[in-house]
């Protein structure tokens, strides 16, 4: 039978729930003012974000490898009656700090809508349950709360994800919202109107532009931060490195974590790709389709830490990320395949200390 808490047992904590102990000691030391309902100040909530160690001695872990500055702005932003839109390429953690925003500020992160094609009206303002409002007509019981809605009511943060891939006349749904801090409920008679301490994070990525581009009059309610990809390789490659040591705890992997070289390698392919360019900014390089994220690098390393684990040694080599990067890089097979073979050919080939990797990536071509 197995020992492990109902907590430990999950796959994915959520941030509240996983750094608990870290908002815990926050709060103990915040001597800030906070503003209404939220449960860290406005510098707590930058610690917790960007990392420290506290007068009592808790190490408080980065959240954001980055600048903080944005974050600041972020913060900010949340403190007024402004909405934040987080907004950038894909995999530069605009959904992961809105999780941590919303979960330092307001102890909770799992108030979120999922921006999809498909998604109505009610998914940011309310709905109805259906068996109740034929069995007794419109009432309150009868009414089913969104996320934003149940955001209004306690004076919490609530997340909109995708904003740019909902439809735009469900996005302007959130004008009222957001400038009168009121949620009408016209079958009821009523509205409820935002408790201190609500607002609204959104993120959407710059791939998406022209999918459902955001009206002017929406605009005008968000404050926009943008999340740029890791200025550095040092960064994305500590990026990286934490992000894979806490989904290999989590997933239990019987496995080293990698060596800082065997990322940063990975790291560096992608960086190299992305931008067009060798680090030394030597030989110019064609672009895959793809974003090449630094999501994808971590998954990249996590797949092969697991195929290390339950079909090598333990330890992670070349031949597991080869066809990990196989498939990051290659998204279309004949554009991107020439790619990354003229990449493998002219930088990879050509570089001493990556001969395994050379032979290894060849191998799953």
């Amino acid at each position: 039978m197995s020992t492990q808490s109902p907590n430990e047992a999950i796959l994915r904590q959520h941030a509240e729930q996983e750094f608990a102990h870290e908002i815990e000691a926050l709060k103990a030391v915040d001597e800030h003012p906070r503003p209404p309902n939220w449960t860290l100040s406005p510098w707590a909530v930058r610690t917790y974000l960007m990392g420290g160690t506290l007068s009592n001695g808790v190490e408080i872990s980065p959240k954001y490898i980055g600048q903080a500055r944005l974050m600041e702005i972020a913060i900010s932003t949340l403190a007024t009656d402004r909405a934040l839109l987080l907004y950038g390429l894909p995999g530069t953690a605009k959904s992961w700090v809105s999780e941590h925003l919303a979960a330092a500020i307001s102890g909770d992160s799992t108030l979120v809508v999922q921006g999809t094609a498909g998604i109505g009206e009610e998914a940011l303002r309310y709905g109805w349950n259906y068996a109740r409002l034929i069995a007794d007509g419109p009432s309150r019981a009868a009414l089913v709360p969104s996320p934003v809605m149940h955001a209004l009511e306690h004076g919490a943060l609530v997340r909109v994800e995708e904003l740019t891939r909902v439809p735009a006349d469900v996005q302007d749904s959130l004008i009222t919202i957001l400038s009168e801090k009121t949620l009408p409920v016209p079958e009821l008679n009523t509205e409820v109107q935002a408790r201190k301490g609500f607002n609204v994070i959104a993120t959407a990525n710059n791939r998406d532009k022209g999918v459902n581009e955001l009206s002017s009059a929406l605009k005008r309610r968000f404050n926009t931060v943008v999340l740029p990809v890791p200025a550095t390789l040092e960064e994305e490659t500590e990026i990286v490195e934490q992000r894979v040591g806490r989904l290999g705890r989590a997933l239990e992997l019987p496995v080293e974590t990698p060596a800082l070289q065997e990322i940063q390698r990975i790291v560096s392919v992608f960086r190299e790709l992305r931008q067009g360019m060798t680090a030394d900014g030597k030989t110019k390089l064609k672009t895959p389709s793809g974003t090449l994220s630094t999501a994808e690098a971590i998954s990249v390393v996590n797949s092969g830490m697991a195929l290390a684990a339950h079909f090598g040694d333990g330890q992670m080599r070349a031949g597991d990320v080869a066809s990990g990067l196989l498939g990051a890089i290659v998204k279309d097979p004949v554009q991107d395949k020439v790619v990354w073979q003229e990449y493998l050919e002219t930088v990879v080939k050509e570089r001493s200390d990556w001969k395994d990797l050379y032979r290894a990536c060849r191998e799953v071509l």
